[in-house]
């Protein structure tokens, strides 16, 4: 049987970075769990020996159980009926195998029942799921929602809440409004303090909630009478058992058919504060955000995955014309493209998340003592590079996601069209990608300062003073002429000092900053391991080059007094 961990060799050697030892230590505040848990690691080859383990046993759970229920979930989906949700039977199958395995609660500590994981693991697991069934993969992630009610919830509300996540419960995160998509300032459902009860109230509605009718839902809603901003948003925590919220309907979706999107009515729903009033918006939704938008680059990586391994297969297998599709041209430039997007996008995801482990472990550890003056550096400047990757692995992963699926279509040719090939579901599955937790637009909103400030080239350059192989010395050479073209561009667009304008190429500049960085990455990952990267580095640096000369042309070439051409 297929094994999602095992089958692919780039998942343990992303596993195995440097890097994990320093978030090992901070994680396990130096292993001091090994006292009063039995499967808590004694030391860093234990810790890393576990996480292979239960990626081992996540991949083979994908393969022999989520994988084989994909199209019937796919098919079947969920119902609605009497306000409340019906996982198709596929869904329950594989929830409780997951269960059973003990693979929720993962990053939670183990005094509530988790497994203590950093980020970079949980979210290889979350990627693995995802290759098999992105619908069933939203269901099982949102449990990554736990983070922001222990980062921002009270004590009290971490052992109440906790552990019933640990054991099982589902989450979901309530913030979409009919009338509030991506502008959340505007939410307006209504929380009312109950002086009776001592709890407030909840009252209105929220749409497009994945998987809505969850054990326990994260609540944005607006607790200051008479605001109309953000700054009259709360968080707040409901829970399923106390009532009082109702699923109007499902949506019907293009794809991601196994998680019910929810249109949810709240009346008088009993719920209570987490955290502080007035941060709702402004800092919880934004941490739980980031989050989410990790699991969506993690979700996307797996699609490319699952797209890439189509393609392959049926190019492998089709004969025409006497001999294998893939031995043509056109369609080994096809597959070779998908895989060198699938192994850059890869390797900016888990930078990405090992960036946040770091400077989460360190918030964590601030909770419980003074940090040092070098760890309030540490956590500074890891925080800061989480903020700025992160907006990179959700809008690239998830447009190459796209890509990959359109060309994994493309490879089938007339079949590819058929519904009884995985393709179209992939194909379907994948566009939500670039639209939920942010639009591939939003995410370049909150890149753009990274470019404007010069964050991204600071770190482009010193990625160029890392040493990489000999092999990859004259690829080194061009990515440092496509940082000076990103360079020039950048100075053009200050220079101009017309805000119009910079908003116009922001995506051209935002997706120059990534080629880039992402080719570095790609260099170095080729640099320590050849036999699996350095065609992809080839591939990738070719196909970037030509994207960097087209935004650098585009840019050059333009003048802003053309905007009133593009307006309609």
């Amino acid at each position: 049987m297929a094994n999602y961990y095992t089958d692919i060799p780039e998942l343990k050697y992303h596993l195995n970075n440097p890097m994990m030892e320093r978030i090992c230590e901070l994680k396990e505040r130096n292993y001091r769990d090994k006292e009063e848990f039995d499967y808590a690691p004694q030391d860093y080859a234990d810790a890393m020996d576990s996480f292979d383990k239960v990626l081992e046993i996540t991949g083979e759970i994908t393969g022999e159980i989520i994988a084989p229920n994909a199209e019937g979930v796919d098919e079947e989906g969920p119902h609605c009926a009497n306000g409340r949700v019906e996982y198709a039977s596929g869904t329950k199958q594989n929830l409780d195998a997951m269960v059973k395995a003990g693979l929720n609660g993962m990053t939670m500590p183990r005094r509530f029942g988790g497994l203590n994981f950093p980020i970079t693991p949980y979210t290889m697991c979350a990627e693995i799921v995802a290759a098999a069934d992105a619908g069933f993969g939203n269901i099982w992630s949102l449990q990554d929602c736990i983070e922001t009610l222990y980062e921002f919830g009270n004590e009290d509300q971490h052992n109440r809440f906790i552990p019933r996540i640990c054991a099982g419960e589902t989450m979901s995160m309530d913030l979409t409004e009919p009338d509030a998509g991506s502008d959340l300032q505007s939410v307006m459902l209504k929380a009312t303090f109950d002086e009776k009860e001592n709890c407030w109230r909840l009252n209105g509605v929220k749409r497009f909630i994945t998987n809505g009718d969850a054990d326990l839902h994260l609540v944005l809603a607006r607790s200051e009478e008479g605001t109309k901003d953000g700054r009259g948003l709360s968080m707040f925590i409901y829970d399923k058992k106390q009532g009082g919220v109702d699923v109007r309907r499902i949506e019907n979706k293009l794809g991601i058919h196994g998680s019910p999107t929810c249109e949810l009515v709240y009346k008088n729903a009993k719920a209570e504060l987490c955290g502080d009033r007035k941060l709702g918006l402004i800092k919880y939704v934004m941490a739980l955000m980031n989050g989410a938008r990790l699991g969506i680059a993690a979700q996307s990586v797996g699609l490319s995955q699952a797209a890439y391994n189509e393609g392959m297969a049926y190019a492998k297998e089709r004969k025409q014309f006497g001999k294998a599709i893939i031995d043509f041209p056109a369609v080994y430039d096809m597959l070779s493209i998908m895989k060198a997007k699938l192994d850059a996008g890869r390797a900016l995801l888990y930078q990405t998340s090992r960036y946040v482990d770091i400077y989460k472990a360190l918030d964590d550890i601030s909770h419980e003592r003074k940090l040092t003056p070098e760890e309030r550096q540490e956590q500074k400047k890891y925080a800061k590079l989480a903020d700025s990757f992160t907006p990179l692995a959700k809008g690239m992963n998830s447009e190459y996601a796209n890509q990959n699926a359109y060309d994994c279509i493309q490879i089938h040719g007339g079949s590819g069209f058929m519904l009884e090939y995985a393709c179209q579901r992939i194909y379907r599955d994948a566009r939500i990608t670039s639209i939920y937790e942010g639009t591939t637009q939003l995410q370049t909103v909150a890149a753009i300062r990274y470019v404007t400030n010069g964050s991204y080239l600071a770190t482009i350059r010193e990625f160029e003073t890392i040493p990489c192989s000999a092999e990859m010395e004259p690829l080194k050479a061009r990515l440092v002429e496509m940082a000076n073209k990103l360079e020039a561009c950048m100075n053009k667009v200050k220079e101009a000092q017309n805000q119009e304008l910079l908003d116009f190429v922001a995506r051209r500049l935002y997706e120059m900053a990534a080629d880039c960085v992402m080719a570095h990455l790609l260099i170095q990952d080729a640099t320590k391991a050849p036999e699996l990267f350095s065609k992809s580095a080839v591939v990738y640096l070719n196909y970037t080059e030509a994207e960097v000369e087209k935004h650098n042309s585009f840019i050059e070439k333009f003048n802003a007094d053309e905007l009133v051409n593009y307006r309609q």
